[in-house]
């Protein structure tokens, strides 16, 4: 077991890399659907606020222009996701998630779910425990960030 860690940089050393990780394995079950996992991320963030325009979308990501409107053209192409004129502001963009974009994301939320609960299934009930209890403290620092 390793010593008990006190400092803030001490956790994060140890905290980054473990998240990295867990997060490449998740991305893993991205590939089989055809989306990336950039346009995955799009494709979540447009189904979590309905209507959200483009600008916004970019702003939300950390993504230039450009670079998202390349991504929802092919989204859109690939019927995941539409756009439209806003009604209240005809220079505005509304982006919306299809049914097929709504399967999509199930699936691979679904894959993603399945993976981790594998592994979490391994774990010893205390181990999983402390997992379960670092779950409110990282979201309060995804909070933080936002």
């Amino acid at each position: 077991m390793p010593a008990a860690i006190s400092k803030p940089v001490d956790i994060a050393n140890q905290l980054r890399p473990v998240l990295l990780h867990l997060n490449r394995h998740l991305r893993r079950e991205v590939h089989t659907s055809g989306v990336s996992a950039g346009q995955l991320s799009l494709l979540g963030l447009i189904d979590g606020n309905p209507s959200i325009g483009v600008a916004e979308l970019a702003a939300r990501e950390g993504m230039s222009m450009p670079s998202v409107c390349s991504h929802l053209d092919r989204l859109e192409a690939s019927g995941l996701v539409t756009r439209r004129q806003a009604e209240r502001d005809r220079r505005r963009v509304d982006l919306e998630v299809t049914n097929e974009g709504q399967r999509v994301l199930k699936v691979i939320r679904s894959k993603r779910t399945a993976w981790l609960s594998a592994r979490l299934s391994k774990l010893a009930d205390t181990d999983l425990a402390a997992v379960a209890a670092a779950i409110a403290p990282l979201e309060a620092l995804l909070a933080q960030a936002e």
